[in-house]
């Protein structure tokens, strides 16, 4: 199989290359890598092998059989339908495509089978992902009634120029800002633009993927997103209204066996998921799970995440490793 990243060269793309070399794709396909204009003609090793960056034009050439694409909403509205009128199944991490309703969005460990025959396959919000991973089998046993989610964003998630301004506010050498203030030593309750009801963008993917990926069009769900400064993965506080009533015990023994998911949850001994935990890894951490004593069948958790991980890349790659399954019979 030929396997294209587009926007191999950002913070997610170099992510996905990592993952494929852990999942030992690498080795088995061969990979193409596009990147951005400045990159071009650039290279890099991977498994040992240089594999220079070329244009998305040369790589659609080459007509590879995946293309896992990161470059931002504009190259994927223009690019996708080009790469599957030739064929190519494209898994966009954009969120250009995701609330089409012809376009699968996928979590594979909850709703693989959505992908079917489509050729275009959307990657959900890095937020959106690891909450629905614990919504899930939560929605099956006990069927959910009402979520609140506040999120506590990395600024991985807004990419290299917020990292390097965060870093230099730190270090006080003030790079660039990519914020409408500083985020050093500070929480700033805006993640992307504000749409005309008052929420933000983000806000409103969290709202609005939740529903589409759990098939749930009424599902009552708000969210809150706030940027905080931290590099090692997003954090969410979730409280989440249930139809059936339930134990604490029954909650642990569901959410541990979910596929995804890693129990941390001994709050007598500081035990519970944080940002430096989920760096690095591909589980959604969980954890600080309790009743809600204010009103009934009703539960709080704080869920935790590599955002370029299970959020972004390994996610994405997670599908590409469904499709070849599926479609191929190539475990």
């Amino acid at each position: 199989m030929n396997i294209a990243l587009i926007g191999a060269s950002g913070l997610v793309g170099q992510t996905m290359i990592q993952v494929l070399q852990e999942k030992g794709l690498t080795s088995k396909h061969r990979v193409l890598l596009a990147a951005s204009s400045a990159s071009i003609g650039k290279s890099i090793f991977v498994n040992g092998v240089k594999i220079q960056f070329s244009s998305v034009e040369d790589v659609l050439a080459e007509k590879p059989d995946f293309a896992l694409f990161s470059a931002g909403g504009e190259p994927s509205k223009y690019y996708a339908p080009l790469f599957t009128a030739a064929g190519v199944c494209v898994i966009d991490n954009s969120s250009y495509w995701r609330m089409d309703p012809k376009v699968p969005l996928v979590v594979p460990e909850i709703n693989g089978n959505s992908c079917g025959d489509s050729l275009l396959i959307a990657n959900p919000n890095c937020s959106t992902i690891q909450l629905v991973v614990v919504l899930s089998p939560l929605h099956k046993k006990y069927r959910l009634k009402r979520v609140i989610v506040s999120t506590y964003q990395s600024v991985t998630g807004t990419g290299k120029k917020a990292v390097d301004q965060l870093l230099g506010e730190r270090t006080g050498n003030p790079v660039e800002s990519v914020y409408p203030w500083p985020i050093d030593l500070n929480c700033i309750p805006q993640c992307d633009v504000f749409t005309e009801n008052d929420y933000t963008k983000e806000e409103m993917k969290i709202i609005r993927e939740t529903r589409k990926i759990l098939d749930l069009d009424e599902l009552a769900i708000t969210a809150t997103a706030v940027r905080v400064p931290v590099l090692g993965g997003h954090s969410e506080s979730v409280n989440i209204e249930l139809e059936q009533d339930f134990t604490i015990e029954e909650v642990r023994d569901l959410l541990g066996r979910q596929k995804g998911i890693l129990i941390q949850d001994d709050p007598q001994n500081s035990v519970y998921p944080m940002p430096i935990h989920s760096q690095g890894k591909d589980d959604v951490l969980v954890g600080r799970i309790r009743k809600d004593e204010s009103q009934k069948n009703t539960l709080n958790t704080w869920i935790t995440a590599d955002n370029l991980r299970k959020g972004a890349a390994t996610n994405a790659v997670q599908i590409l490793e469904y499709l070849l399954l599926k479609r191929h019979g190539i475990a």
